[in-house]
């Protein structure tokens, strides 16, 4: 069973990796012009990315892996369509941990997003479980907060043109007072 698993995961890598390839996509960096290429993500595939970059970063700490939540994603998805008109970075009211990404153009995908948040790690000071003066990190602090176990994502390009990526968290991180991990 279990090696039947691992043999169907390496398939779609390998077809995955392949259209990958074939497309060129994931040769840009955030910093980096973005090529001109037309990217169609199924949910299937957006969902993958958005949960394979999670754990890879989770993975660094030894953290255990989410899992994919279709209800934090149906509120993701809702939430993201109410930042249509205007792709801004404001939060949603509600009670799970969210982050929120915005990137200029339409070619970001949800992987530059949790790539983007893990990059804070740099202005996160474990000793003092704080964030370097001026510096915002409580994106990657929930990103690997021990205790979420789920994670749903949603994308849209807004009116703007641009891309608006929130992901919802649950349960959500980021209590005052506690570590992350």
């Amino acid at each position: 069973m279990a090696s039947t698993r691992l043999l169907s995961s390496l398939i779609f890598l390998l077809a995955f990796s392949s259209v990958l390839v074939l497309n060129g996509a994931g040769l840009a960096t955030a910093t980096a012009p973005r090529r001109a290429m037309r990217v169609s993500w199924t949910p299937a595939i957006a969902q993958y990315i958005s949960i394979s970059s999670h754990n890879a970063v989770r993975a660094k700490h030894n953290l255990p892996p989410l899992k994919w939540s279709t209800s934090l994603a149906n509120y993701a998805k809702w939430y993201a369509s109410r930042r249509r008109g205007d792709c801004a970075l404001i939060h949603s009211t509600s009670d799970y941990g969210e982050n929120i990404f915005w990137g200029q153009g339409k070619r970001w995908t949800p992987k530059d997003a949790v790539d983007a948040w893990a990059a804070e790690e740099a202005y996160f000071d474990y000793n003092s479980n704080a964030c370097m003066a001026g510096k915002d990190c409580s994106h990657y602090t929930q990103l690997v907060w021990r205790t979420t176990q789920k994670v749903g994502c949603a994308q849209i390009v807004c009116k703007t043109g641009d891309t608006f990526i929130t992901c919802e968290y649950s349960p959500h991180g980021n209590v005052i007072g506690e570590r992350p991990y």
